[in-house]
């Protein structure tokens, strides 16, 4: 319930992407905001006031000679009691009249007529690929986000009118994590942060290895929430089958070798570096060229194991961490006595903060419960959702640097 307490007017314009609004409308309400819906005539082409008011359970407006309105001012009254304003579908048309000023039908005159320092108005663009490309939408768009409007970007793939390319309207959920991630507050904004998360893989031959149950939901979280927060975030990611948060880059490895080289090549752009993977400790020695077959004699292979890199002690040790240019947070899994090994920890990897949970009570889970440990002490999460974790992770991380 991400959105309880907010009040979104949701804008449709003339589009076959109007049939996404529809289920956006009904994500917005399950993450508790109110929603109103206005739709120009165009949109009532692609999907009726009947659907839309079914979704939100508050009539639809579409003019402004609405009588319903007492002072029949729509225009004032909506954008007036609107936390944000969100046009989804809109476009090409759309977006050069909200350019040009124009106000003669609701939409549009409620988009100009809305205090713009306190009732932000997001558009979500849906047209083909030709109409997006075409210099005079790049024109207008780049106007409307001078205008102050937040433009949250288009998809790419298959549209309605056979062609592939730009210009598809995000898919609902992509626009609710937008929509979500807005109202976020921002305490990391202007921050470079790199979270490394999940699992590795080590080789013993092309067909096995040793890894461990990371699910690398955490760490995913976390990237989310700095995100959120205002950073911009790399998520290098070991072997999971997660999505990529949105408006987070990720780097894709296998091994802890892999894993350190990513990091190396990152780290010094960062002032955050938050190490939620669970890296293994070793690796086999020589990975076989080939698979390791059975005999019949009944006699197991004999493994010889290397010890892995100590990827967040490295970077911990860095002179960038070590002058304070690049704050460090450890994340340790422990089977039992995690204050004890979790103080150990900290104290070895020489971090600031050092993030501890029971990794066979979460692993795979989409909650969990953590507990803090710096100088001064150790600071419980009790057990909530990962992204709720997340969340105050990072708020608790952004206090740590204002200081």
């Amino acid at each position: 319930m991400d959105l309880t307490g907010k009040h979104i007017v949701l804008g449709l314009t003339g589009g076959i992407a109007c049939y996404k609004s529809a289920e956006l409308c009904r994500a917005l309400v399950k993450e508790g905001a109110t929603v109103q819906v206005v739709m120009t005539e165009a949109a009532e082409r692609f999907i009726t006031p009947v659907t839309m008011q079914a979704l939100s359970g508050r009539p639809v407006y579409g003019s402004q000679w609405d009588a319903r309105e007492p002072n029949n001012m729509p225009h004032i009254n909506l954008s007036r009691a609107a936390d944000a304003i969100v046009l989804a579908p809109c476009s090409a048309d759309f977006i050069a009249r909200l350019v040009q000023g124009r106000a003669d039908e609701l939409l549009s005159l409620m988009c100009l007529a809305r205090p713009i320092e306190r009732v932000p108005l997001l558009v979500a663009p849906a047209m083909n690929r030709e109409m997006w490309a075409h210099p005079a939408t790049q024109r207008n768009l780049a106007q409307l986000q001078a205008d102050g409007a937040i433009l949250l970007g288009v998809g790419s793939g298959l549209q309605a009118c056979g062609e592939t390319g730009d210009g598809r309207m995000l898919e609902p959920e992509e626009l609710l994590e937008d929509l979500v991630a807005f109202f976020q507050p921002k305490p990391l904004a202007g921050r470079r942060v790199l979270v490394t998360a999940g699992p590795t893989y080590e080789a013993i031959d092309p067909v096995r290895g040793i890894t461990n149950l990371s699910s690398g939901k955490m760490g995913f979280a976390v990237a989310r929430a700095a995100r959120e927060a205002g950073a911009e975030v790399t998520l290098v990611a070991g072997p999971v089958d997660l999505a990529t948060p949105r408006g987070v880059s990720r780097v894709d490895v296998r091994s802890a070798q892999d894993m350190l080289a990513a990091v190396n090549a990152r780290v010094e752009q960062a002032s955050l570096f938050i190490a939620t993977a669970a890296v293994a400790d070793w690796r086999p020695a020589n990975a076989a060229d080939q698979k390791i077959k059975k005999d019949g004699s009944g006699r197991t292979p004999e493994l010889a194991f290397a010890e892995n890199p100590d990827i967040l002690a490295a970077v911990a040790q860095s002179p960038r961490a070590q002058s304070g240019a690049l704050f460090c947070v450890g994340f340790a899994a422990e089977s039992h006595d995690l204050l004890a090994h979790a103080q150990a920890k900290r104290a070895r990897k020489g971090v600031p903060l050092l993030v501890g949970n029971i990794g066979p009570a979460t692993f795979g889970q989409d909650d969990n419960a953590l507990l803090l440990v710096d100088a001064q002490g150790a600071t419980e999460l009790p057990r909530a959702s990962k992204r709720e974790l997340a969340r105050q992770l990072i708020s608790d991380i952004a206090r740590r640097l204002a200081a």
